[in-house]
């Protein structure tokens, strides 16, 4: 099932990144490698032979593959036509998790689609200086548990850029970047995912000018345990976060699947992170929660870390413009909580909190301004659900949150300045075919 937005949502953000460097149509000292014969072939060899500068270039074309594919070379460029003319099927596959999978620095790909992969379609592990740019992942029946977790995957990366993107039917997260460093997404399109988009243990990331409708979750950032880093610092704006309210289909277990349908922002467990400047809008359980490890009902799971922090700290959310949410949430408690508190025809507001805090951390009863949960937007209002009394003493009272915190740093990637677009590399390999 191709989605109903995807031609007009391809042609948005191919515009936004028309201009952006590595678009280059001529190259000079081509290697013209033909693929008279088997294309998948071609490209395997290309990949393993690859040299630091190479630019394998994936021409026009819907082109089968049957297997996973990497590339263990640092400085090679993989560049298609365009999200919608350079297609690698992998609708067939019967070996590998991956549709490709990179282990290497200083490494971008753009402008081609990965489509149908049985596990992960693109996955970025342990590299630096990583530009994703106009890919499409997706996985063209639709919304489906049986489809692979992640679309876009950059994982323990440095120095990272995601943009002019297209992420459709991931059962776990479109675009996820986890445990990574230095991060920059935008102008990215998530839609019909479990969660649109995913910053998790991640320490320094900007989120921003995407566009996510119709996932359970819009954009979630969390912490988890046992994994190598905690993750702090990720700043949220200017993104359009509307219509989140598929039905979850996360696989049982996973900690997307505890995510209610029509959430637009989530924050779990993960300090200083700041929210503006966002239109959000229509998520019917609500348009944010902000909520600690103990509400995904993960915590007394033996094999958390001990020093794992299961609380959020630090949030701020201002400058946002909400428009309805609230009226239709998902689980039971929260649609007996909103029912009881705000009638049959009420709404819950537009920031839905656990209320849970580290009570080891209180000052004269309250916590440290530092690490409160800070509203300064407007009318918006707040429901604390009072979770670990199981829902005893519900509160709207945001008295206690009218305050401002010290806003985070911009995120800045020493490769995305004007001053190094259009920079070429030195070598070519062209793979050219009819439609595999």
């Amino acid at each position: 099932m191709k989605s109903l937005t995807h031609m007009g949502v391809a042609m948005a953000v191919m515009l936004a990144s028309a201009c952006s460097p590595g678009d280059q149509s001529v190259q000079k000292n081509a290697l013209d490698v033909k693929a008279n014969s088997d294309f998948q072939k071609q490209l395997l060899r290309k990949l393993i032979s690859a040299k630091p500068g190479d630019v394998v270039l994936i021409p026009e074309g819907e082109f089968q593959i049957n297997r996973s594919l990497s590339l263990n070379v640092d400085g090679v460029t993989i560049r298609g036509a365009g999200m919608d003319k350079s297609i690698l099927s992998f609708k067939g596959q019967i070996q590998g998790a991956e549709g490709l999978l990179v282990n290497a620095s200083d490494f971008t790909i753009e402008n081609l689609a990965i489509e149908d992969t049985v596990g992960d379609a693109l996955k970025v592990n342990e590299g630096e200086n990583i530009i994703i740019r106009n890919i499409r992942v997706e996985w063209t029946n639709g919304p489906d548990t049986e489809n692979g977790a992640y679309g876009i995957y950059p994982v323990q990366t440095k120095n990272t850029l995601v943009e002019g993107s297209i992420a459709i039917g991931a059962s776990d997260a479109g675009i996820y970047v986890g445990q990574s460093r230095n991060v920059i997404v935008r102008n990215n399109h998530a839609e019909f995912n479990v969660a649109g988009i995913e910053v998790e243990n991640t320490i320094g990331a900007d989120v921003y000018d995407n566009v996510a409708t119709n996932n359970t979750g819009g954009i979630l950032v969390f912490n988890m345990p046992n994994l190598p880093q905690p993750g702090h610092g990720t700043r949220i704006y200017r993104n359009n976060i509307f219509k989140n309210n598929v039905a979850n289909f996360g696989h049982e277990g996973t900690p997307v699947a505890a995510v209610p349908a029509g959430s637009g922002i989530v924050i779990n467990s993960n300090d200083n992170v700041e929210i503006f400047n966002n239109d959000i809008a229509d998520n019917d359980t609500a348009n944010i929660i902000v909520s600690s490890y103990f509400t995904a009902g993960y915590y007394s799971d033996k094999s958390t870390q001990k020093d794992f922090d299961p609380y959020p700290e630090g949030i701020y959310i201002y400058d946002n413009h909400f428009t309805g949410g609230g009226e239709s949430p998902d689980h039971l408690e929260l649609k007996a909580l909103k029912l009881a508190r705000f009638g049959l025809g009420g709404s819950i507001p537009d920031v839905l909190w656990d209320g849970v805090v580290d009570r080891d951390k209180l000052v004269d009863g309250e916590l440290p301004d530092s690490l409160k949960l800070c509203i300064d937007n407007a009318d918006a209002g707040i429901v604390n659900v009072d979770f670990l009394n199981d829902y005893q003493n519900i509160s709207t009272d945001i008295s206690a949150h009218k305050c401002q915190l010290k806003k985070l740093p911009q995120i800045v990637l020493e490769f995305d300045q004007p001053a190094n677009e259009g920079k070429t590399s030195s070598h070519l390999a062209v793979l050219e075919g009819a439609n595999g």
